[in-house]
């Protein structure tokens, strides 16, 4: 190996960066982003920074000859062609900078005495000329989406060979980065500028290693990959793969198509998975519901049947099957070649059909193929957060079902679903196991109509047990309403009634951040404050304990979603300033539709709390088929028997 400490300037020189097939594409977010640019901020003007290590290996020659945009720099300049095993990530942050920088100043400013067509020329592309031919310097190989979108979303290139903009998790990266970057430098002078390009291309030093031939390029790139932002098993396992492949004895016909089938499939698998740029999808959360499907009869087998160890433990479970236990050198070797390439090839098609379904699944309102009824259940689904559920669902959606009989299971799993919320299961019904059935489902040991019929009868017996309201009454006295864990998904649900009975049909309340609660800021509000410090709340509640107000306090009449995170020390004003608002706030007169149904209460006491109480009790009976009798039963539900 070669070992040199290098700027960035001195190893730009003479040379073409590509970003191999079995490398993952650019993962930085803006975490990455920031320590980024601090560093680059923090670094003294007369020191320099070390960077960390860049891993490169030759490209071999019967690669490059077929790179026919670069022929040219190849044989006329005696460009040297190397592939970046180790270090892209920073690598192609340092690349979006620079084209950042240079879109940053006019044509005719320069950077450090350097014209903004030299730079472009080091670090950008080349052209015969300045013509039309030009050769990236830096880049990805062809065949990934991200060589497109490099060229015309981040050097502002025009693709000659109809470009469809594909994008991914790694483009959507790539976009945000070079905005991040936009951002740092539109408020900069000239010379703060020219810092910034010679500090990171001069100050910051990356140790230079070039991989000899008798290094194994794949088995050094799962090693060097555990720096940094760790490669997800998803990137690790596509790395496997290609490496199975060269080591198959076969012929090299059929070891170049299944490599081209691994990465057709991660190149589907990645788009489907970053789609929707407002929720990417995880890669390692799907690699696991797949995998339990697809292997599903030797995780499963007889003696650890069901065992759901496996599923809980993210991270290693598919480290411990995937990577050691099914794809590894040491156990396809005593295969039969052609039976390996049939296992890689059957597993690869079999994860770009599923990843479809499940962007389908997870977007469902995006999906023009669902029925609205479909679309509405889907998108409550997705708000349970049970991933026991999709995975289910990836298997029914992949099986030849009605639609009718879609919706009708839809809707039963929700409802389930929401009872589970309600008891916990406190009472001796055995739950549905999601997961087991979800597997049988798959291997056809249970059609789905029979699933339904399961489902239903579950349901019935939950409803017509004798101990089923007496349990939910234990269960809400023995904790509250507040720390229940199904208080978002209820009160959202309440929210979207009244959304659909209104005139403007414009939803207020968006799940994505009603659903997480950050430092200091609530979305759900105690009308009545967890902390009294105004006489506006003692004339109404100071005659109760102290114990009965911490109950009036938690109740669900009392609990109201806010349309935006609020700070939590704005709990405790006046209730008239709650409806009106300040300008630090919103009051519920311009909040969600739930605030808006506050203001017409001229006060709020411990009367209108229960009756809020037993209003929100009556919608949740209706819309989950429940029944709970009278309102006496309603009060012992809301714990509030000491307001008869």
């Amino acid at each position: 190996m070669d070992n040199q400490l290098q700027s960035i300037s001195k190893f730009f020189t003479e040379r073409l960066f590509r970003i191999p097939d079995y490398q993952r594409g650019y993962a930085w977010t803006e975490k990455q982003l920031k320590e980024f640019w601090n560093d680059i901020e923090q670094l003294d003007d007369a020191k320099n920074h070390y960077v960390g290590v860049l891993t490169l290996e030759s490209v071999p020659k019967h690669i490059t000859e077929k790179w026919e945009e670069d022929t040219w720099i190849i044989e006329k300049k005696n460009y040297e062609t190397l592939y970046i095993v180790d270090g892209q990530q920073r690598l192609t942050t340092v690349i979006i900078l620079i084209q950042a920088l240079i879109e940053s100043i006019e044509n005719s400013q320069m950077l450090n005495y350097t014209t903004l067509g030299d730079i472009k020329k080091k670090f950008i592309y080349e052209s015969i000329d300045n013509g039309i031919s030009r050769s990236y310097i830096f880049g990805y190989e062809k065949d990934n989406p991200s060589y497109e979108y490099l060229k015309n979303n981040i050097f502002l290139e025009t693709s000659i060979g109809g470009y469809s903009n594909e994008v991914t998790i790694y483009t959507h990266n790539l976009e945000k980065a070079k905005l991040f970057f936009e951002e740092k430098l539109k408020d900069l002078s000239i010379q703060q500028k020219e810092v910034i390009y010679r500090k990171i291309t001069q100050n910051l030093l990356f140790n230079i290693y070039t991989i000899s031939d008798d290094i194994d390029v794949f088995v050094a790139f799962e090693t060097m990959n555990n720096r940094g932002k760790p490669l997800t098993n998803l990137e690790l396992l596509k790395n496997r793969l290609i490496y199975l492949s060269t080591k198959l004895n076969c012929k090299e016909d059929d070891k170049k198509i299944l490599r081209k089938i691994i990465n057709d499939g991660w190149k589907g698998v990645y788009h489907y998975l970053g789609v929707n740029k407002d929720n990417p999808l995880n890669d390692d959360r799907f690699l696991i519901v797949h995998r339990d499907l697809f292997f599903g009869k030797e995780i499963f087998n007889e003696e650890n049947k069901y065992k759901r160890y496996r599923y809980y433990r993210y991270h290693e479970e598919n480290e411990d099957f995937l990577l050691e236990d099914k794809f590894n050198l040491k156990n396809i070797t005593d295969l039969d070649p052609l039976d390996v390439v049939s296992l890689i090839k059957t597993y690869v098609e079999s994860l770009q059909q599923s990843v479809i379904v499940w962007n389908n699944l997870n977007n469902p309102l995006l999906n023009n193929g669902f029925d609205e009824d479909e679309k509405i259940y889907l998108d409550k689904i997705n708000r349970l957060e049970d991933r026991d559920i999709l995975r289910l669902l990836l298997v029914v959606y992949q099986k030849k079902v009605s639609k009718s009989l879609k919706i009708k299971l839809l809707k039963k799993i929700e409802q389930i679903s929401f009872l589970s919320f309600l008891t916990s299961w406190r009472f001796k019904i055995e739950e549905i196991n999601f997961h087991e059935y979800s597997y049988k489902i798959y291997n056809d040991d249970v059609k789905i109509l029979e699933f339904y019929d399961i489902v239903e009868q579950k349901i019935n017996t939950i409803l017509n047990h004798p101990e089923f309201i007496e349990k939910v009454i234990e269960f809400f006295n023995e904790s509250n309403f507040y720390n229940w864990r199904g208080i978002r998904y209820f009160l959202y649900e309440y929210e979207h009634s009244l959304y659909k009975k209104s005139k403007t049909q414009k939803g207020k309340l968006d799940w994505v951040n009603f659903k997480e609660e950050k430092r200091d800021f609530i979305t759900v509000e105690h009308i009545f404050p967890q902390t009294v410090n105004h006489d506006c709340w003692k004339k109404n509640f100071s005659s109760y304990s102290l114990k009965q107000r911490r109950i009036l306090n938690n109740s669900l009449g009392n609990l109201l979603p806010l349309s935006k995170p609020k700070n939590s020390s704005l709990q405790n004003k006046c209730f008239k300033d709650k409806i009106d608002g300040k300008t630090e706030y919103v009051g519920f007169r311009f909040g969600s539709y739930s605030e808006n149904e506050i203001t017409k209460y001229t006060d709020w006491t411990p009367e209108t709390i229960k009756e809020r109480g037993i209003k929100l009790l009556k919608f949740m009976e209706k819309r989950w088929g429940l029944d709970f009798k009278d309102d006496e039963i309603r009060l012992k539900i809301l714990n509030l028997d000491f307001l008869k």
